[in-house]
């Protein structure tokens, strides 16, 4: 048996994002995003689901936040729809989405639940995207504004501050396989939104600090990637496990923390762009000092050099015909070893341990914080309305035992925010794939914890994780 415990300055959360729980996406004043107009494309998302409604957060957070106190947690990691408070993406402040969340902000002190605010977690306004989106700069400096006016709106209030959720996914995800939104298909144009969306963190946390001071704790929250090689005795399968841990840890890692553009993503890109958007003085915009680091974890991938006859895999991340890893047309993803969550993703805690292990080597001094982790399960209540997620419990178990590990190794893991507290809308996958360790009924929206919520409570309560 062992037992791992995590002390009282250890925060348990959990976590959500505005598209993909609040709903009212035409009330309130609020404008359109890149979503909704993704989503209200044909064939964009699976069965047509859009977040009109999602869980309908909007009208129901005091009784979510409830749910929340009920839980236990310290801390909630939420994001603030740029579109609810800044239609346009710039100039004017709409008056109900900023009293909006004052009230949320407001009721979760009264609980004594920290907020840890997102800024943007993918829902970039429609009129910016109208005039370039993240292909242009000046987005850059329209989130930057927009990081100043929620610091100067929210600041009593809040004072932890993400910059951005996992802009790996923005960037690529985005803008080379066209998988989310705005569903744009070209890889040299993917690694220019690169680079505006670290443009966008450094100026964000430059502004935020300028309004808030040291009260601010700046963070981003990146979905870093554990990629090994098939053998690890070929250096080909090396060489390509490591090119996709440029292109998919490095490209914000180097530029955000180190200051630097790595060669070796320069080099792996060269057929593509030659990085001249690049300008005097963006580096050091960039690498602002952080106050932790998001880690956002799921799953691990194993990959190979392609041989001729290698089908086509994304790594995870659905298919579009267009890989989401520029520069990598010769590196082939191998199909995950089971057991595996509803999303195909496998299952591997022991990466978990080994990404922060090396994260706190290489930055040494510089806290860890998991922002989000957890798995979708084709959930279901049973004739007594209760769901038993023992699926979800044993995926948490290990991962939270593997963030145990890290902290016994001396790693500065300061949290760990579960994805999700609510079953919500799961971008191109629509509603068919359920994150939450409560369960929505997408017809009554009725709210049902899971078993995985009472187990969550406990461990919670106890501060302790005992693994047979």
């Amino acid at each position: 048996m062992t037992r791992y415990d995590f002390g009282a300055p250890f925060t348990f959360g959990v976590a959500t994002a505005a598209y993909q729980i609040e709903g009212a996406a035409a009330e309130g004043g609020r404008g359109p995003s890149i979503w909704d107009t993704f989503s209200h494309t044909p064939g964009r998302t699976l069965g047509g689901d859009t977040g009109d409604v999602a869980c309908d957060h909007y009208h129901r957070f005091a009784s979510d936040i409830a749910l929340m106190a009920e839980l236990g947690v310290n801390a909630y990691r939420m994001s603030i729809s740029w579109p609810r408070v800044q239609p346009e993406g710039t100039g004017r402040l709409n008056p109900e989405g900023i009293a909006f969340y004052r009230r949320v902000l407001t009721m979760l002190r009264e609980h004594g639940i920290r907020p840890v605010v997102t800024l943007y977690h993918w829902d970039l306004p429609q009129p910016l995207q109208d005039a370039g989106g993240w292909t242009v700069r000046e987005t850059a400096a329209a989130f930057a504004r927009y990081a100043a006016a929620m610091a100067r709106e929210f600041g009593d209030l809040a004072v932890d501050w993400t910059t951005l959720n996992e802009p790996w996914c923005t960037a690529f995800l985005g803008h080379c396989s066209g998988v989310h939104a705005p569903g744009v298909t070209d890889p040299a144009t993917s690694l220019l939104v690169a680079h505006h969306l670290n443009l966008a963190h450094g100026m964000a946390i430059a502004r935020i600090r300028g309004e808030l001071g040291s009260r601010a704790r700046c963070s981003v929250a990146l979905n870093l990637h554990v990629t090994r090689p098939a053998d690890p005795d070929d250096p080909a399968d090396v060489a390509a496990a490591e090119r996709i841990g440029t292109l998919g840890n490095d490209v914000f890692l180097a530029p955000m923390l180190e200051g630097r553009l790595p060669d070796a993503l320069v080099a792996a890109t060269s057929a593509l762009t030659d990085w001249s958007f690049v300008t005097d003085g963006d580096l050091a915009v960039i690498h602002q000092p952080l106050d932790l680091l998001g880690v956002n974890y799921y799953s691990s991938n194993v990959v190979r050099r392609r041989r001729a006859t290698d089908p086509r895999n994304s790594g995870g991340h659905g298919d579009t015909g267009v890989s989401p890893w520029p520069g990598c047309d010769d590196i082939t993803f191998l199909d995950p070893a089971g057991p595996l969550t509803a999303m195909g993703w496998n299952i591997d805690p022991d990466a978990l341990t080994e990404l922060l292990v090396g994260l706190g080597r290489r930055f040494p001094g510089l806290p860890l914080m998991i922002t989000e982790n957890g798995a979708a399960f084709p959930d279901g209540a049973d004739a007594e309305g209760r769901v038993e997620d023992v699926e979800r419990i044993g995926y948490l178990e290990q991962h939270l035992a593997a963030v145990g590990r890290a902290r016994q190794s001396g790693t500065d893991v300061r949290g760990y925010f579960l994805w999700s507290l609510l079953d919500n809308f799961e971008w191109s996958w629509g509603y068919t794939r359920r994150f939450g360790i409560v369960h929505v009924d997408y017809r009554t929206l009725r709210r049902t914890p899971k078993a995985s919520f009472a187990w969550y409570r406990d461990v919670i309560g106890s501060r302790v994780l005992t693994i047979d």
